[in-house]
């Protein structure tokens, strides 16, 4: 029986293990993991979601303070129009990201970073186009674009050095997402480099409605391969979301795929970013634990643990500080329902907002537990240690087994001796 090391991922002129560590934003796929799967020959996504927050937390920068201490007289106010991000700051920010990271790098594998349009940051265009940019500065081997449709993000980098030098691919899940966007970017006469199919099994945004269920991964990637052969493309196709085993990517690569983009099993690894308490809800979650829900401003559903903080938590807007989901008009539909709330429950000290939740605040907090569907099958991937917690596992146990595992079977990593905190 094949492995999924009996694969090679063609991207350019370089051969690649047939592995894409997705990325998970705001520093859930961190530096660290990345370069893991990049020094085991495959790709590592970093995520440039809040990117100024995680370059405070990570090289002491102070951003947010500045942007904070710059917009302090509109705190009370509703309107938040006039709060705009800086874009030198966020260039700046992007920078120290992208280059602490590739500065790190080692072995033959590739670092990309992700990139989401629905990080509108009250002005989508410029902040966009800033943030693509200051990455291809940076010296980045890849861009995936996620979270919406993008169809005028190569316009935006068109005119960089780099343009035609750097892997640019998107997530799409469907075939007509594909087609507004190769539509869209046909005058640039530039292709993307590769194409992520993911399906309704992912974890956090989904690109489906709320009839998620309806769809399946495997035919909307063969409609993905069809199309592409009858329009005669060559654009390599990446299945995502729900591929829990390396038998279950093998079964996309003998089908033609290009690689698998794969999330799920990482948020369990000593490099994950999130803390050590959440990996263990993780581990514990049963499947009735999961669920898709609208509580995201973005207007996607999202897959998250039913018993995260986030949901019904109603924190007072902090626009002024963070304010990444605000639109062009300075509108985010959880400080609506935050409002509607208080309006509701003038006397309250305290409301719960069970409409949306802040997106900024939460995922900054890690209260946000976003998940794949699968998650409930992370407990059959480690052990259980004698007080019932589970033994993290590696980036590169995880990495390892996706590579060489064959019959549906996962290698649990010996028990060795570690304190969870």
């Amino acid at each position: 029986m094949k492995k999924l090391d009996d694969f090679r991922l063609i991207l350019g002129n370089r051969e690649l293990v047939p592995i894409i560590v997705g990325g998970m934003g705001v520093d859930i796929s961190t530096v660290d993991m990345a370069l893991e799967a990049a020094r085991l020959g495959g790709i590592g996504h970093i995520s440039d979601a809040m990117a100024p927050t995680i370059t405070d937390r990570r090289y002491k920068t102070h951003f947010v303070k500045q942007k904070q201490s710059k917009y302090k007289y509109n705190v009370d106010n509703n309107n938040k129009s006039d709060v705009q991000f800086d874009l030198g700051n966020i260039a700046e920010a992007n920078k120290i990201h992208v280059t602490k990271t590739m500065e790190r790098k080692q072995g033959e594998g590739l670092i990309f970073i992700n990139c989401m349009e629905k990080l509108t940051m009250n002005n989508p265009k410029e902040t966009l186009q800033v943030r693509l940019k200051s990455a291809m500065d940076a010296g980045i081997d890849g861009i995936t674009l996620s979270a919406g449709l993008h169809l005028g993000s190569f316009a935006l980098i068109q005119d960089h050095p780099r343009f035609r030098d750097v892997q640019l691919g998107i997530i799409v899940s469907s075939v007509r997402a594909l087609q507004l966007f190769l539509r869209k970017t046909a005058r640039l006469n530039r292709l993307p480099d590769f194409v992520v199919v993911e399906g309704p099994l992912a974890g956090g945004h989904l690109g489906f409605g709320m009839d998620w269920a309806e769809y399946d991964l495997k035919t909307i990637v063969s409609e993905v391969q069809q199309f592409m052969v009858k329009q005669e493309l060559n654009i390599p196709v990446v299945p995502a979301g729900g591929i829990f085993t390396g038998s279950d990517a093998v079964e996309y690569m003998e089908n033609g795929a290009a690689a698998v983009q794969l999330a799920t099993r990482f948020t369990v690894t000593d490099e994950c970013g999130l803390p050590a308490r959440v990996k263990q809800e993780y581990f514990k979650a049963n499947e009735e634990d999961i669920e898709v829900n609208q509580i995201s401003p973005t207007g996607y559903p999202m897959r998250m643990l039913k018993n995260c903080p986030a949901i019904g938590a109603g924190v007072r807007p902090n626009c002024e500080a963070f304010g990444y989901i605000l639109d062009s008009s300075g509108n985010c539909a959880y400080i609506n329902a935050y409002n509607a709330e208080v309006e509701k429950h003038p006397d309250a000290k305290k409301v719960s907002v069970k409409e949306k939740t802040c997106l900024c605040y939460q995922m900054r907090k890690f209260n946000c537990w976003t998940c794949g569907h699968y998650t409930y099958r992370l407990k059959d991937t480690s052990r259980q240690l004698t007080d019932g917690q589970y033994q993290l596992l590696s980036t590169e146990d995880v990495f390892k087994d996706y590579q060489f595992s064959v019959d549906h079977k996962i290698l649990i990593p010996e028990l060795r001796s570690e304190i969870i905190s």
